[in-house]
C-alpha cells in the first residue's frame, strides 16, 4: 500500500481525475441511511486514514467512534466492516444467501490465483469444489490424518532439539509437511524440498499483496495493473510476474507427482489419490480433475501458512507467559508423565491444551481482517442501508479483543474458556475460521494439526526468554508481519529441553516407545 500512494504526481493526477468522473457518476440515495463511518476524503474515500500496515487496527479505533458496523469507501469501492461477532453472525450467517459472495478482487488474476477455491465467487464452480473439498476433510474423515500429523510432530520435536535457534523455519517446514502428505502423499524433504521453496516464494508475495485496500485501487483504476514493476509505486506489478510464474509450478508439480505414483500403481491414500479414484470411470473429465489439481493447491494455501503462524503465535504467549506453559506442563505430566508422548487419546485429559489453542487463535488471529465477502443485493440491518455490491469486511481482531466478551483481551488467559466445573465452554473462537458458508473447511484438520505439535511442543521444551552477551534478560519487542495473514516477527528466545540430559537418541527412543 505504501507504493501505491506514493505515486508520482502524474500518475496521481490520472487517479484522481478518473475518481472525480466515478464519484460524480453516484446518484443520491434516498431511504435508510448507510452505516455511520469516518468521515472520506474527497475522491479517494477513507483511504488516506487508513494504516496501511494494520488496517485492523484503524477499523478498530474507528468503531470505537462510529459503532460496530462502519461504512467506508475506497475510491468508487464501497465497503462495510463489522467489528462484531454478533453482527457478523447476523449478516454472513443468518442472511448467508445475501453475503457468500467474493468481491472481483482486481490481483487475483495477475497473482496467478485463479485456481484458489477460497476467492471464488459464489457459484457452480464455487459448490463443486467446496464439494470435494469437504469429503477430504469432513470432522469424521480427519481422523484418519492422525498418524500423520504425529509422526511431522515428531519430527518437529527432533528438529528443535538440534538446532532451536532455527525454530521458525522448523514450524514452517512442519505446517508444510503435514499439507503435502495428506494431499500429494508427499514426502518432504528435511531442506531445500523444491516442491516447499516454490510455495513458500508465491505464499510470501500473496500474503503482502492479497489485500481489499490494495485490491479496491486496482479494481478503480485498473490501467495500474498494466504499468511496468519499475514504475514508481508500482513494485506490486513486478510481484505479480513473479508469483504468477511460481503459483503455476505449485498448482502443476506437486499433482505431476501423485499423478504419475498413481499411474504407477504407488499412490498412498491423500487428497488428490482419493479424489481421483472416486471420479474413475464415473467423471473423469479434464473438468474434474482440474478441479481436484485446484483444490489441492488451495489446501496448501489455506493450512499450511495458518498452521505455521498460529504455531508461531503459541511460541511467543509461551515466552510471555510462563506460569501458563507451567500449568499446562503439569497437566501434561500428571496424564502422560515423562515416559511417552501425548497422543491424541489423551485430548480429553488434556483440556487446558485446548483452552491455550483457542486463546491462541483469539489472542491475535493470523487472519485479522479474515477474507472478505461481498453483498449480492441491498440489505437492511438494524435501519442501516447496505448497498449491493458492497464489500463485507469481518474483523476478526476487533472481535478477539472485544471487551464486553473477553475481558482483558490483550492478556494471554486460556482460563477464560474453561468452566468452573473444568470443561470447556461452547466458544470454539470460530471467527477465526470465517463465517457462513465461506468458513473455513479444513478447520477440523487444522485444529487437529496444532493441538499435536503444542501438546508435543509442551511435553518436551520449555521456552522461555534468553540473555545478551552480558547475561541480562532480552525483553522482547513484538512486531508482526504485514499483509493479508500476519505472524509475530523472529523474536529472541530460549527452547530448552525440559529433560536437561536429553539427546537425540533418547528423544527417538522416547518417539519410539509412543507409537
Amino acid at each position: 500500500m505504501a507504493g501505491l500512494t506514493s505515486m508520482p504526481m502524474t500518475a496521481l493526477a490520472v487517479v484522481f481525475a478518473v475518481a472525480f468522473v466515478i464519484s460524480n457518476r453516484k446518484k443520491k440515495r434516498e431511504g435508510p441511511p448507510l452505516p455511520p463511518g469516518p468521515p472520506p476524503t474527497p475522491l479517494v474515500g477513507n483511504i488516506v486514514g487508513l494504516d496501511p500496515a494494520s488496517p485492523w487496527l484503524s477499523y478498530a479505533t474507528w468503531g470505537k467512534e462510529y459503532g460496530p458496523l462502519l461504512y467506508t469507501r475506497f475510491f468508487s469501492q464501497e465497503m462495510i466492516v463489522i467489528n462484531s461477532e454478533k453482527i457478523a453472525k447476523a449478516l454472513m450467517e443468518n442472511r448467508s444467501h445475501i453475503y457468500s459472495d467474493r468481491p472481483v478482487i482486481a490481483t487475483t488474476e495477475p497473482l496467478g490465483l485463479g485456481f484458489n477455491m477460497v476467492l471464488f465467487r459464489y457459484g457452480a464452480r464455487w459448490r463443486q469444489h467446496r464439494r470435494i473439498f469437504h469429503q477430504a476433510v469432513r470432522p469424521d474423515a480427519v481422523i484418519a490424518y492422525r498418524p500423520l500429523q504425529m509422526q511431522k510432530g515428531y519430527q518437529l520435536l527432533l528438529d528443535l532439539l538440534a538446532t532451536p535457534d532455527d525454530h521458525v523455519q522448523h514450524l514452517v517446514m512442519h505446517s508444510g509437511a503435514i499439507i503435502m502428505q495428506a494431499v500429494y502423499n508427499y514426502d518432504t524433504l528435511p531442506k531445500d524440498d523444491p516442491y516447499m521453496t516454490v510455495i513458500e516464494k508465491a505464499t510470501k508475495i500473496i500474503v503482502d499483496e492479497l489485500r481489499p485496500e490494495v485490491a479496491a485501487i486496482m479494481s478503480a483504476f485498473p490501467f495500474l495493473l498494466h504499468l511496468p514493476g519499475w514504475f514508481p509505486g508500482m513494485s506490486i506489478n513486478g510481484r505479480t510476474a513473479d508469483s504468477m510464474k511460481y503459483t503455476k509450478a505449485w498448482v502443476e508439480e506437486p499433482f505431476k507427482y501423485t499423478q504419475k505414483a498413481i499411474k504407477d500403481g504407488t499412490a498412498g491414500s491423500c487428497l488428490v489419490t482419493d479424489s481421483m479414484r472416486k471420479i474413475e470411470g464415473k467423471d473423469d473429465s479434464d473438468e474434474s480433475t482440474k478441479a481436484i489439481k485446484e483444490i489441492a493447491a488451495t489446501a496448501f494455501l489455506a493450512g499450511a501458512e495458518t498452521t505455521q503462524s498460529t504455531l508461531r503465535v503459541f511460541i511467543l504467549a509461551m515466552v510471555l507467559y510462563p506460569e501458563v506453559q507451567k500449568r499446562a506442563q503439569a497437566l501434561i505430566d500428571s496424564v502422560v508423565g515423562p515416559d511417552r508422548l501425548p497422543n491424541f487419546d489423551d485430548r480429553e485429559s488434556l483440556l487446558y491444551i485446548d483452552a491455550i489453542l483457542r486463546e491462541t487463535m483469539r489472542w491475535n488471529p493470523v487472519f485479522p481482517l479474515g477474507l472478505p465477502h461481498a453483498s449480492t443485493e441491498d440489505d437492511i440491518y438494524e435501519g442501516y442501508y447496505i448497498p449491493k455490491g458492497a464489500t463485507i469486511i469481518p474483523n476478526a481482531w476487533a472481535m478477539a479483543h472485544d471487551e464486553t466478551k473477553y475481558s482483558n483481551s490483550f492478556e494471554f488467559i486460556p482460563e477464560r474458556f474453561i468452566k468452573p466445573d473444568g470443561t470447556l465452554n461452547d466458544d470454539q473462537v470460530t471467527f477465526a475460521f470465517g463465517f457462513g458458508r465461506r468458513i473455513c473447511v479444513g478447520r477440523y484438520f487444522a485444529d487437529a494439526s496444532l493441538w499435536s505439535a503444542m501438546a508435543l511442543m509442551l511435553h518436551t521444551f520449555n521456552f522461555g526468554k534468553t540473555n545478551d552477551a552480558n547475561g541480562k534478560e532480552i525483553e522482547i519487542d513484538v512486531k508482526w508481519s504485514t499483509g493479508v495473514a500476519i505472524h509475530p516477527l523472529p523474536f529472541p528466545c530460549s527452547i530448552t529441553p525440559r529433560n536437561p540430559g536429553l539427546t537425540e537418541d533418547k528423544l527417538r527412543q522416547l518417539i519410539h516407545t509412543s507409537q
